[in-house]
C-alpha cells in the first residue's frame, strides 16, 4: 500500500467510527505539526538507559527482593497455550513485553487494581491478571482500536486465558477517551503499565495523570522508554528515582511511588 493510498485509508476508516473523531482530530494535528514528537531525544533516552540498566532478575531480586523464576516457568501450561494461540492468528499485533517483571511488581504491591495502556494480543494482560486474580482485583485496560485491521478487533486479548477475564475490564478507544471512563470506575490503582502512544508528548501527558492515580507504594512502569527522552525527562523533572531493565534489546523503566 502506498503511502497516499495508506493515509487515505486510514482517514476512511476514522470517518465510519463517530466514536473515534476525537483521537483522528489529534492524529491530524500531529501528522502536520508535531511529526519529530515519536524519536524527540531518542539517543541520550537509549544511552541513559544503557549506563543505569540492570536485568530482569536483578532487578525483581534486588528492588522488589522477590525470588526470580521466569513467568513463562511458573504458568508453564498457560503460557504453552497463549503462544499457540498467537501462532495461529491471521493478524499482527504488538509482541510480548517483560511478562516478568509485570508480573512481579503486581506481586510486590499486592496490586488488587491495575491499569495498562495498550492490549494487542494481550500478553502484558497475561502477566498482570496472573498475579491479580489471586486477590479477585481487576486489570483496566485501554487500547486504540486496529483501524485498518478490522479482524484485529476479534484477537485483541486473544492470549489471555479465559479463566483470567472475568478480572478483567477493556475499554476501546484511545486514552484519552479510555482514561477518564476507567477513572469514574476507580481512582486509584496499585500498579500502572504503559504501553501505549509511544511519542514524547503522548507518553508526557498519560505519565502525569497516571501517577496521579497511583497510590503510595504502587509500581509505574513504562514500555520502550529507549525511543525517546520522556521517561528519562519525566524522572528528572519530578526526582523520580527510575529503574531500567534491559531484556530483548529493548528498555522498560519502572518507579516506586514513594
Amino acid at each position: 500500500m502506498s503511502k497516499v493510498s495508506e493515509i487515505t485509508s486510514t482517514f476512511v476508516a476514522y470517518l465510519k467510527r463517530p466514536d473515534l473523531y476525537p483521537e483522528l482530530r489529534r492524529k491530524i494535528w500531529k501528522n502536520i505539526f508535531n511529526r519529530s514528537s515519536g524519536l524527540r531525544g531518542k539517543e541520550e533516552a537509549e544511552k541513559w538507559c544503557q549506563s543505569i540498566a540492570v536485568s530482569e532478575k536483578d532487578f525483581i531480586e534486588n528492588v522488589l527482593k522477590i525470588s526470580f523464576v521466569p513467568f513463562e516457568n511458573i504458568f508453564p501450561q498457560e503460557y504453552q497455550n497463549a503462544l499457540e494461540i498467537q501462532e495461529k492468528t491471521p493478524v499482527k499485533m504488538g509482541g510480548a513485553g517483560s511478562l516478568s517483571v509485570i508480573y512481579y511488581i503486581n506481586e510486590y504491591a499486592k496490586s488488587q487494581s491495575s491499569i495498562e495502556t495498550g492490549v494487542a494480543y494481550g500478553w502484558s494482560s497475561f502477566a498482570a491478571l496472573a498475579s491479580l486474580v489471586s486477590r479477585n482485583g481487576t486489570l483496566y485496560s485501554s487500547d486504540m482500536p486496529y483501524i485498518l485491521q478490522d479482524q484485529s478487533e476479534d484477537f485483541v486479548g486473544c492470549v489471555i486465558p479465559e479463566k483470567y477475564k472475568n478480572n478483567w475490564d477493556l475499554y476501546r478507544f484511545a486514552d484519552k477517551e479510555s482514561l477518564p471512563k476507567i477513572f469514574e470506575k476507580t481512582k486509584t490503582f496499585d500498579v500502572v503499565h504503559y504501553d501505549s502512544d509511544k511519542t514524547y508528548d503522548g507518553r508526557m501527558w498519560a505519565y502525569k495523570i497516571l501517577w496521579d492515580r497511583l497510590r503510595k507504594g504502587g509500581a509505574f512502569m513504562s514500555d520502550d522508554v529507549g525511543d525517546n527522552a520522556a521517561f528519562k525527562d519525566y524522572c528528572e523533572q519530578n526526582n523520580h528515582k527510575p529503574y531500567i531493565i534491559e531484556f530483548d534489546g529493548k528498555f522498560a523503566g519502572v518507579i516506586i511511588k514513594e
